[in-house]
């Protein structure tokens, strides 16, 4: 059955596809499904990346002596 889903051609160098088509033998599953996971993985990544540089300037301003003890938020 086709998919619904909208499609991304990419044009990649030898090694790179190389590198896919190994994992993808390996896996025993498609060039595409391969490339989904490497892209949704990256994606994960640079995400973790954007959130650590917002928690390392939260950490560089956090107050210990203004915090809320647990009690206070908990009741």
């Amino acid at each position: 059955m086709p998919s619904t889903n909208p499609r991304i051609n990419v044009v990649c160098e030898k090694p790179l596809f190389a590198a896919i088509a190994r994992i993808a033998t390996r896996d025993g599953a498609s060039l595409s499904s391969v490339a989904h996971d490497l892209l949704l993985e990256s994606l994960e990544l640079r995400e973790d990346v954007a959130l650590a540089r917002v928690a390392d300037k939260r950490a560089a301003t956090f107050d210990p002596t203004a915090a809320l003890t647990v009690d206070q938020v908990f009741g």
